[in-house]
């Protein structure tokens, strides 16, 4: 087990000494192929910035009911 734990460092260590930063957002790689290529990483630019956008929010309006309601009035006469 120690064996491959060794043989993974050594494996990490190789391939981060394979790339080196050659400008703004450039790495170069090398390949592991027969003998090396190198090729050129282009690493991708994020741009941040704030947008305006309108917002159309309904108009709600309340209003109060003043609708009369007649209700029948009923007189109860003892004999």
């Amino acid at each position: 087990m120690q064996k491959i734990a060794v043989a993974l460092a050594i494996a990490a260590l190789t391939s981060l000494a394979a790339c080196k930063k050659t400008g703004d957002g450039e790495y170069e790689v090398q390949k592991p192929v027969i003998g090396t290529t190198t090729d050129t990483v282009h690493t991708p630019t994020v741009q941040m910035g704030t947008d305006t956008t309108n917002v159309v929010t309904p108009k709600v309006s309340v209003q109060k009911d003043t609708t009369k309601v007649v209700t029948p009035k009923v007189t109860v006469k003892k004999p």
